[in-house]
């Protein structure tokens, strides 16, 4: 019985102090300290904001690109499948469609 009860009394120590060190730990975690932050990758990513209109170079890239499949198709008969794009070489000084 002496053994059971030794053993029960060092299980109950060792999960209190477990427990000590877990909320020891996490209060050192969220202390506050007074550090200078340095910009890292991802908040110099976010600086620029991403474009919500279309550039006169980008829509003349894309009616290039759409005559581009269309005479594909008319030249084949078959028509264009999802990722299945050809490569495309743009030239900003063509005409503007």
């Amino acid at each position: 019985m002496k053994i059971h009860t030794s053993l029960n009394l060092l299980l109950v120590s060792s999960l209190v102090a477990a427990a000590l060190v877990i909320a020891g730990l996490s209060a050192w975690a969220q202390t506050a300290t007074t550090t200078t932050s340095t910009p890292t990758a991802s908040t110099a990513l976010r600086s620029k904001p991403k474009p919500t209109t279309a550039s006169d170079l980008m829509v003349q890239e894309a009616c290039q690109r759409q005559k581009a499949r269309t005479a594909k198709f008319l030249a084949s008969g078959v028509p264009e499948k999802f990722g299945s794009e050809e490569p495309f070489v743009f030239d900003p000084k063509a005409p503007r469609c």
